[in-house]
C-alpha cells in the first residue's frame, strides 16, 4: 500500500513540475510589450502607432514571440535593433529632465506622507473638546445671553 502512494506521489510530483516552471517563465505577448517600447518614427507607444515603421516593429516582436523568447529578452533584442530610445522608459542619462519623471512624483508622495503623518501627530496631541476648560463668559455677555434666554418659555 505505501508503495502505490509513494508511486502516487511521485507522478503528482512529476506532472505538477512542468506547470511550476511554465508559471516561473510567463510566455511574452505582443500587447504586453507594446505598451512598454515606442514607435521610433512616430514617438508615441507601440500600441497606439499605426504607421509602417509600427507595423514592422510588431512583426519584429511578433517573430521573437515565436522564436519562444522572454519579454526582457525581447526588449534587449529591440534596443539593439532600433536604440535605446525604442523603450518607453525616460532615458536618465540624456538631462535632468528625464530624471524629473522619476523623482517628481516620489517627491510628491513623500512630501504628502509628512503632511499626513504631521497632522495626525497634531490632532492626537490637541486635547478633547470635553477636557477643554469652558471659556469665561464678560459681564456683558452673561447680560446678553440670560436676555436671549428670556425671550424664550424653558
Amino acid at each position: 500500500m505505501k508503495k502505490h502512494l509513494a508511486g502516487l506521489l511521485a507522478v503528482c510530483v512529476l506532472l505538477a513540475a512542468p506547470s511550476a516552471a511554465a508559471a516561473a517563465a510567463p510566455r511574452a505577448s505582443l500587447p504586453d510589450i507594446e505598451d512598454e517600447v515606442m514607435c521610433p518614427t512616430c514617438g508615441v507607444a507601440l500600441n497606439q502607432a499605426f504607421s509602417p515603421q509600427a507595423e514592422r516593429e510588431r512583426a519584429f516582436i511578433r517573430a521573437e514571440i515565436a522564436k519562444g523568447r522572454t519579454k526582457d529578452q525581447i526588449k534587449r533584442e529591440l534596443v539593439s535593433e532600433f536604440g535605446p530610445r525604442v523603450l518607453a522608459t525616460p532615458q536618465t542619462g540624456d538631462s535632468g529632465f528625464n530624471w524629473a519623471a522619476y523623482l517628481v512624483p516620489i517627491g510628491a508622495i513623500a512630501a504628502a506622507a509628512v503632511a499626513v503623518l504631521l497632522a495626525l501627530r497634531r490632532w492626537r496631541t490637541r486635547p478633547a473638546d470635553e477636557e477643554r476648560e469652558p471659556a469665561e463668559l464678560s459681564p456683558a455677555e452673561t447680560a446678553r445671553l440670560e436676555r436671549d434666554l428670556s425671550q424664550y418659555d424653558l
